[in-house]
């Protein structure tokens, strides 16, 4: 790549030191600017100094010198939203907007925390600034928040307040595929011109105000699209809310319904209903459909609507503090159960229920100690795909296992997903797909049901900032899908139906 294509960055922070965890994040070669929004005294801008020779020893450019930037009260949004405009940023680097607590002050009633509020501040600024520039421009934003409290140095993938979407490549019910994912903007739609063609448009910006940059995406049992993130929504007493929202597409490239709010297991306090975790979803057999957030707590939540639309109001499921990082997956009887990695020990806890208007029950057996920001439901029914703590290598696990079954891949960093069911030279593969070192597109297979037998991977290139995709459609076809830096999507199809499991090149549409 020439110096002239690296994506842009733009690191946005109070403080010097502040920027310093967050340069980090940028591992792939870009150019980098750093944007302060307070003064720092010689050592911190003595550690962002180094910092960003460090980043460029890993190939990224170093244009500017960090800017602090004049701030006046209340005026930050229109500072960083001029800067933006100058930088034309693709990726923002941000703090936390809505950090966890680390305790609890009974007497004043509100929640302590290991930041200064000013961290939140300027994040939330930025986002609006980014928000305008990307609605007045038509450029796309990604934005990427790292978690408050997360350890120094760790990778992105296990420190991201909002988690990259998986599986944002689906089949919608006409045949026809759409891609989804969260900008800062609102979410960003690909859509296929015909099913199995090669013809796409977008992105298209669709409406959703006011969201946070996370996006859960799922299909339900007739093929329809729904989306869940999180929205803010002021309140009249002042302060914000967040809730849990969600939308759905009934036809494909169609407008999506107005988003839903599902509210907030910890309604009516500003304080406790912003720090709700990221939701996961999924649909059982009969067409109910669960929701499960990590509430304020540090337990699960869980929100039900059942087949006939009806919504159940939320439920504490108690039970094992756990950290923001939770999957749904559903069983071979169609039974959605949850997974969650454990905030206080390299543990995984499941909750299942047994039948149909069962109780939930708590599983702390699973035998997984997993690389945070590893957890994904696997490409069969039941099964668990997560990255072992020690190795890194990507295992498969479901309830009856004696142990994980390592598949290989011990490269790259976070989730790994797939599609099963794939008909390949008389056989039927499931197939897997990852981030390489880089982030390039690795895929794997192994045989449906058998992944003892063994993975062979194969490294497709197509370099992204976010998590390639991968779909199998109901005329056998297989579709695998990354976007660049700059928003532009990019496909790879199976060559052959029924022969083996090789991909044609790469193409933009």
């Amino acid at each position: 790549m020439s110096t002239a294509a690296l994506p842009r960055v733009t690191v946005v922070a109070a403080k010097h030191r502040d920027a310093v965890p967050l340069v980090a994040l940028q591992r792939d070669a870009a150019d980098i600017t750093v944007l302060c929004t307070e003064g720092d005294d010689k050592a911190g801008r003595a550690a962002l100094d180094r910092a960003l020779v460090e980043a460029e020893g890993r190939g990224c450019r170093v244009s500017h010198a960090p800017r602090t930037l004049t701030v006046q009260q209340g005026g930050g949004k229109e500072e960083l939203l001029s800067q933006f405009h100058e930088l034309r940023p693709q990726r923002l680097l941000l703090p936390d907007p809505d950090p966890v607590r680390s305790g609890y002050d009974d007497t004043a009633g509100v929640p302590v925390h290991d930041v200064p509020p000013g961290h939140a501040a300027t994040a939330l600024d930025a986002l609006a600034a980014a928000r305008e520039y990307q609605h007045s421009t038509g450029e796309p934003v990604f934005v990427d928040c790292r978690r408050a409290g997360a350890d120094e140095g760790a990778d992105a993938a296990t420190v991201l307040r909002y988690p990259h979407t998986a599986h944002w490549l689906v089949e919608g019910f006409d045949g026809r595929l759409s891609a989804f994912l969260p900008s800062a903007g609102g979410v960003l739609r690909w859509t296929q011109w015909e099913p199995g063609g090669l013809v796409w448009q977008g992105p298209e910006r669709l409406a959703g105000p006011h969201l946070m940059p996370g996006l859960a995406v799922l299909r339900d049992l007739h093929g329809f699209v729904h989306l869940l993130a999180l929205r803010r929504t002021p309140r009249k007493d002042g302060g914000e809310d967040v809730a849990v929202v969600r939308a759905a597409q009934y036809r494909t490239g169609g407008p999506l319904t107005p988003w839903h709010s599902l509210g907030s297991p910890n309604p009516g306090d500003r304080h406790k209903s912003r720090e709700v975790g990221f939701p996961a979803a999924g649909f059982d057999a009969s067409g109910s459909l669960f929701v499960f957030v990590r509430n304020f707590g540090h337990s699960i939540s869980v929100r039900a609507q059942g087949a006939d639309g009806r919504w159940a109001p939320w439920q504490h499921l108690r039970g094992a503090r756990v950290a923001d990082e939770i999957v749904t997956v559903t069983t071979a009887r169609g039974e959605v159960e949850l997974y969650a990695r454990a905030r206080d020990s390299a543990a995984v806890v499941r909750w299942h229920r047994t039948g149909a208007g069962g109780v939930w029950t708590e599983d702390r057996t699973v035998p997984l100690s997993p690389a945070p920001g590893s957890l994904a439901a696997g490409p069969e029914p039941g099964t668990l795909l997560s990255r072992d703590l020690h190795t890194n290598e990507p295992c498969v696990w479901q309830p009856g296992f004696g142990s994980a079954l390592p598949v290989g891949g011990a490269d790259g960093a976070g989730p790994v997903t797939g599609a099963s069911g794939i008909a390949a030279e008389g056989w039927t593969y499931s197939a897997l797909v990852r981030s390489g070192p880089g982030g390039t597109c690795v895929v794997g297979a192994h045989a449906q049901g058998r992944p003892d037998t063994g993975v062979w991977w194969d490294d497709l290139g197509a370099r992204s900032p976010r998590m390639p995709a991968m779909v199998h459609d109901r005329t056998g076809g297989v579709t695998l899908a990354t976007v660049d830096a700059a928003g532009r999507l990019s496909v790879a199809n199976r060559q052959s139906p029924n022969g083996a499991l090789t991909f044609g090149s790469w193409h933009t549409p």
